[in-house]
């Protein structure tokens, strides 16, 4: 059995752009904490593998998810939760000037920053966020 405190300061970047802090992992998925800065627009990615829940916390967004049969923008507000099939492209962006903060949880664990691919998005990237770390 594991206990953990969400870290004070962001752990990594993901390949997107949203600052993350990493909460609990396992052998069947892990979870991390996210942040977006205000008017921040992220990367348009897609995973190989990997699927995802997200559950909003704080804030105001837009994601963008296609699958290649459907395409549509949700609004990420405060106990909206989404998912995110392995194969989805999507891009998400925080439209507040406050911080948008989301708890995402990845079936497997994510396996390293290859597993992500940049895909044409709907919206332009922020300056400054095109470069994963």
């Amino acid at each position: 059995m594991k206990t953990t405190l969400l870290p004070e300061k962001p752990d990594a970047r993901s390949p997107a752009g949203a600052d993350i802090r990493f909460i609990m992992d396992g052998q069947s998925g892990n979870m991390i904490h996210s942040t977006v800065p205000p008017h921040q627009t992220n990367r348009a990615t897609v995973h190989a593998t990997v699927s995802e829940f997200w559950f909003v916390l704080e804030g105001h967004g837009e994601i963008w998810r296609d699958d290649g049969q459907e395409s549509c923008v949700t609004d990420l507000i405060p106990g909206t939760s989404i998912d995110i099939p392995a194969g989805t492209a999507f891009q998400y962006r925080n439209v507040s000037d406050q911080e948008l903060k989301f708890i995402c949880i990845s079936m497997p664990p994510w396996p390293g920053d290859s597993e992500a691919s940049f895909v044409g998005g709907i919206w332009q990237p922020s300056t400054g966020d095109t470069q994963a770390r």
